[in-house]
């Protein structure tokens, strides 16, 4: 059953300022230079909307000059974020957000209940080009966001910036007991995934997407 609270609902995000096209070199140079992120796809624009509605809250660490410019999450191309979730079978194609998430695509993860996010919203070439400060400042507001939007799991992609953002230097990926986090929602779980940057020498698209099986059925669970 869809958790969408509105039969009538409809996308709300701005679509990509480039229209169909991908960015150019000069696109990706103004995007990051920006230093403005892209909006959370999220069923509902206000987080207290959104109340119940999500199963999982997938958060990056911050956004790409990519994902900037299209305003669209996971959007380079190479990364495998979106080859993952198909391959689990949690999405029923592979999303193509190169330049922009289609009104289709937010459709489909809204009535799935999956919600994305960042730690960070300032785009960088690289998750390590971010300061410590910047990760634990964001790591205060996601939990604050976590307590009032109460998804049934939260999965954090990128195990070394998680260790950063919530001063944890020995945490592992997997599930994550929540009992050292100060204010962490107690019926809210929290998972720690592997990066899904193409530059993640470490990890495929199907070991990506086997542990999303595995996240994606402990949210159904709950």
């Amino acid at each position: 059953m869809s958790p969408l609270h509105d039969t009538s609902w409809k996308p709300w995000r701005r679509a990509s300022p480039l229209g169909t096209q991908r960015p150019t070199k000069a696109d990706l140079a103004a995007a990051l230079h920006s230093r403005h992120g892209r909006e959370d796809v999220l069923p509902y624009p206000i987080d207290e909307q959104n109340t119940g509605a999500i199963r999982v809250l997938a958060v990056g660490i911050n956004p790409s000059p990519w994902t900037a410019a299209v305003n669209a999450p996971f959007a380079r191309p190479g990364n495998r974020f979106w080859k993952s979730l198909a391959t689990a079978g949690i999405t029923d194609h592979v999303v193509d957000a190169a330049s922009g998430l289609s009104p289709t695509d937010e459709q489909m993860l809204a009535e799935l209940g999956f919600g994305i996010t960042n730690i960070v919203s300032r785009p960088t070439a690289r998750a390590d080009e971010l300061s410590a400060t910047e990760l634990r400042a964001g790591a205060q507001q996601l939990t604050q966001r976590v307590e009032v939007i109460r998804p049934n799991v939260v999965a954090i992609l990128g195990v070394t910036a998680f260790r950063t953002a919530f001063s944890l230097p020995h945490a592992t990926l997997g599930h994550q007991r929540t009992e050292p986090l100060k204010d962490w929602p107690e019926t809210v779980q929290l998972w720690v995934l592997p990066n899904p940057s193409g530059l993640n020498a470490h990890e495929n698209i199907a070991t990506h997407a086997a542990k999303w099986r595995t996240v994606w059925s402990a949210a159904e669970e709950t």
